[in-house]
């Protein structure tokens, strides 16, 4: 149809739109690494992947010229890939700067613009399903109603995922202080050093739990995935889940450790989702996974990461036009970084879905508009 002077694509039959927000901030880096840039692997020189290497099980697998998927995903994501049913934005995110995962957590679900007023009855999920009228049935898979979701005309069910974990084995640390116990030094300095390592953990955890916000962990994720796409296949059709666990400041890995466990978790969630779904409702589906911030470009001294700015999002579907970089992008060096240590943020994730929904939905620039204040629509010609 045209509006305006414009051509725009009708709203497909059964359009599913799910955003799934990593909240912790995810290192995106390792995930999607530019493994093309040497500055890349001098700026990470113990947690960075290796570049591709066809016969090496444990390198990544190469996306194109500049950048590599995680080996973890080889097996639940890549296979998206090269059914151009996937698309990574790199250099995605906000314009917010506070590098506080509460503010920019809230700032993503709001969807307003920066430095001015905001109105937390008034999340930019809600205010779609209020676009979208009395065809719209939108859930949130989450333990309380996600901030995104506030503020709608009528009330939108929440539906909580079992969060599962696996707690700290005490086992292992008692039996090694044993091995000491007849040697006072030595049995003083392990005694001591398992307790500077669980004040350390209970820290870190704390922190994590914290940036989470309650959300599901990746292991949760994995298992729930498949009822979210069965539920999603027969009665909503707007969606929205967290998954937490993703602050990784200390022993984050490469390829593999802590981050390529948690990302493998979520890629087989995510297959799970799309083998659950099936392929008729996939057809019409955009699955869109986001985070609140990337992390510093290079590692820190613990083996990490920090707050960083922008990331890398995933847009998935079955109609998708993917298998490729989206977006803008940028030669990767320090004199490109952020502040010279993050990513720069180039496509705005209000104008990434902002241009997705006025695609899948057939919405209008006024719509749009009122959806995303102050932001145009970008058309990566996705969908």
């Amino acid at each position: 149809m045209v509006v305006a002077g414009r051509a725009y694509a009708a709203p497909r039959a059964g359009s599913r739109l799910l955003v799934v927000f990593l909240r912790g901030a995810y290192d995106a880096a390792n995930i999607v690494a530019p493994t093309g840039a040497d500055f890349y692997h001098q700026a990470r020189p113990t947690i960075g992947l290796s570049r591709p290497e066809p016969l090496d099980a444990a390198a990544p697998s190469p996306l194109d010229a500049d950048w590599s998927l995680h080996p973890a995903l080889r097996d639940s994501i890549l296979p998206l890939w090269g059914l151009r049913q996937l698309a990574f934005i790199p250099f995605a995110g906000t314009d917010d700067m506070s590098r506080s995962h509460f503010e920019t957590q809230d700032t993503i679900e709001l969807g307003q613009p920066v430095g001015g007023h905001r109105d937390y009855g008034s999340g930019f999920m809600a205010r779609l399903a209020t676009i979208l009228g009395r065809n719209d049935r939108p859930i949130a898979f989450t333990d309380q109603l996600p901030l995104c979701f506030h503020g709608g005309v009528n009330p939108v069910p929440n539906l909580a995922l079992a969060n599962v974990g696996k707690p700290i084995d005490a086992c292992m640390a008692g039996l090694i202080a044993a091995m000491y116990q007849d040697d006072p030094l030595l049995r003083g300095a392990v005694a001591e050093g398992f307790q500077v390592r669980d004040t350390v953990y209970q820290a870190l955890q704390g922190e994590m739990a914290a940036a989470s916000r309650g959300a599901v962990s990746a292991k949760g994720f994995e298992l729930s995935a498949r009822r979210i796409g069965t539920v999603m296949r027969d009665r909503f059709d707007l969606a929205f889940v967290d998954v937490g666990g993703w602050d990784t400041h200390v022993d984050q890995g490469g390829a593999t450790g802590y981050l390529a466990d948690r990302i493998a978790e979520l890629g087989r969630g995510l297959a799970g989702f799309v083998d659950a779904i099936g392929p008729a409702a996939w057809r019409t589906t955009t699955v869109v996974v986001v985070s609140e911030f990337g992390r510093t470009f290079r590692e820190n001294g613990d083996r990490g990461t920090d707050h960083g700015h922008g990331s890398v999002y995933w847009v998935m579907g079955g109609g998708l036009s993917g298998g490729r970089m989206a977006g803008e992008q940028v030669a990767l060096s320090e004199a490109t970084l952020n502040q010279q240590r993050d990513l720069p943020v180039l496509t705005d994730y209000r104008a990434l879905i902002g241009g997705l929904v006025q695609r899948q939905f057939g919405l209008s620039e006024a719509r749009i508009a009122s959806l995303f204040p102050q932001v145009r629509p970008q058309d990566l010609h996705l969908i």
